[in-house]
């Protein structure tokens, strides 16, 4: 399989912690594509970009936003592909946009990782992208192999 991961962030202050996603699934070696799309400020943009993102080879979508942080859900209302989310920290401790994104209604999941949590999203597409890829998988099994290893030596 030679899907591509679509990397959305609500604003340009988001590329922080949203880079960190990108940083892992080059560890992979997944191709990825990274867009500022705001669901509020650009809500037009977004709707097109999730639309056709099947369409355009992206197997995932991971969607990081912070305080009201609607971008996740507007992916997942308009494409059928998986949309993990990644609350931001902007405001309130991350709380406003941890419950944004993971309240979604019935019908529309997101999947949603922790606070500021973009290196576990990055894991999570890895590991929906692996499903009948036995390479991927392997490379899944082996990065989890050194995480217990680097653990258990401290």
């Amino acid at each position: 399989m030679n899907y591509r991961v679509a990397i959305v962030m609500g604003s340009g202050s988001d590329r922080p912690v949203m880079e960190k996603a990108g940083a892992m699934l080059d560890e992979f070696g997944i191709e990825h594509e990274t867009r500022i799309l705001s669901a509020h400020k650009t809500p037009d943009e977004a709707i097109a970009f999730a639309e056709n993102a099947a369409s355009n080879g992206f197997g995932v979508i991971i969607a990081g936003a912070g305080k009201a942080a609607h971008l996740g859900g507007v992916m997942a209302a308009k494409s059928l592909l998986p949309v993990i989310g990644v609350p931001i920290n902007a405001s309130l401790d991350g709380m406003d946009s941890l419950l944004a994104t993971v309240q979604m209604p019935t019908g529309i999941p997101v999947a949603t990782v922790a606070i500021d949590g973009a290196t576990n999203a990055a894991l999570l597409a890895v590991a929906i992208l692996a499903i009948g890829d036995e390479e991927l998988t392997a490379k899944l099994a082996q990065y989890r192999k050194d995480l217990a290893e680097k653990t258990l030596a401290g």
